[in-house]
């Protein structure tokens, strides 16, 4: 089983031990498009595995800050009294890059850079690049892909067009 992100068509899937696609989302990777640096607020690619997962059990649109639920549930009117939040809501999953020097180490590292796949505002657009690097997906299909994974699955995140 690995999940596979296509950057440039802004879709994650997760594939079973056969290779049939289980999952198919829409999604939204960083506006600032890929790359690996600190601090760039791009999405990384290449090999990463999921780290750890967090909020199992959570309600949807839990609020995570820094990993942790603030016990808010996310509304408009938070939102509104909120502006300049990163909204990082209902599941987390953490990401570590696989490959030293590209992903992983040193100044290029997915896991220190706090890269996820979570859940964000069912208002928020998908299918187009908007995020701060992460990866955001709706909220349902954030807790089905939470639930069907494991810490240690594999995730390939890409930037070529695919046939």
């Amino acid at each position: 089983m690995y999940i596979h992100v296509d950057l440039p068509t802004q879709t994650l899937s997760l594939f079973n031990e056969t290779g049939d696609a289980v999952i198919e989302s829409r999604v939204s990777t960083a506006k600032n498009g890929p790359g690996e640096i600190n601090n760039s607020f791009c999405t990384p690619r290449g090999w990463h595995k999921i780290r750890a997962k967090i909020g199992d059990g959570l309600p949807v649109n839990s609020v995570l800050i820094a990993r942790r639920a603030t016990e808010e549930i996310y509304s408009a009117e938070l939102r509104k009294d909120n502006p300049d939040r990163d909204w990082i809501l209902t599941r987390i999953l953490w990401l570590s890059g696989l490959e030293p020097n590209f992903n992983r180490l040193g100044d290029v590292d997915t896991m220190r850079r706090y890269i996820y796949i979570h859940g964000c505002p069912d208002e928020d657009p998908m299918g187009v690049e908007s995020s701060s690097g992460c990866i955001k997906m709706r909220n349902d299909e954030v807790v089905e892909l939470f639930d069907r994974v494991d810490v240690g699955t594999l995730v390939y995140i890409n930037e070529q067009v695919t046939a």
